[in-house]
């Protein structure tokens, strides 16, 4: 597995720069994002962010109204940066669902470390057995469409949202192939991403289903066309 991938969202090239540095020389692999439209472009065509640091003033808007969006559909931990140091605005940060908050100016290394803390607590969602589910892909994932869970083995996947939206296509028919191309209109829509997004966003998927105990061949590969969820099995 590779290096953990943290998305830094802050328009300070200067912060950017320092923390992709200090990121770098501690085990991790940094992506920049100078505004909120660049961060989402980001988090549609980068699999595997597991993390994002968010400052609050950006140039194309407020980074705690765009988490509150985030929200909506994705469990990502978000920790916030801001200048201002008020109690309230680290509440309503912290209630909007960020994990956790750093005033600046603030010491790289001490970012790093509650990065580390939060990838350590990062919550896990209810069992199934708690959670109206869809038609079961194997005996041991479920997902639940209206919640945005995927659930394996009685636990959440990680997932974003492009991954999410690209599990519940392949599952609304198992079995189907699915062409790259036709995979790119159904979960990408107009983002301008190519096939070699969808081949990226299928290996995070079947690393996160391996990490989960599922077989790797969960979503099959047919070769020169696109992909496959495999028939589900051991269902009732």
């Amino acid at each position: 597995m590779g290096n953990p991938i943290v998305l830094l969202i802050d328009d300070e090239p200067a912060i950017t720069e320092s923390l992709a540095y200090v990121f770098g020389r501690s085990g991790f692999d940094p992506r920049a994002a100078g505004s909120l439209a660049e961060a989402d472009r980001v988090l549609a065509t980068e699999p595997g962010v597991e993390l994002v640091i968010l400052d609050v003033m950006l140039p194309d808007g407020n980074g705690v109204a765009w988490l509150q969006k985030l929200r909506r559909h994705s469990r990502l931990p978000v920790i916030v940066l801001s200048s201002h140091d008020d109690a309230v605005d680290h509440i309503v940060a912290l209630e909007m669902g960020a994990d956790d908050y750093i005033d600046k100016p603030f010491s790289p290394r001490e970012v790093v470390a509650r990065v580390r803390a939060v990838l350590r607590r990062v919550p896990a969602a209810p069992p199934a057995a708690e959670a109206s589910v869809a038609a079961p892909l194997t005996a041991a994932l479920t997902m639940d469409l209206d919640k945005r869970l995927a659930i394996a083995n009685g636990v959440a996947l990680n997932l974003s949202k492009t991954e999410f939206d690209l599990l519940a296509t392949l599952n609304a028919s198992p079995g189907r192939v699915f062409e790259r191309e036709h995979l790119l209109d159904l979960v990408w829509g107009d983002t301008s991403v190519t096939e070699r997004s969808v081949d990226a966003f299928v290996k995070s998927l079947r690393r996160k289903l391996v990490d989960a105990g599922l077989p790797a061949e969960t979503i099959e590969t047919v070769r020169g066309v696109g992909y496959r969820l495999a028939e589900r099995t051991g269902a009732p």
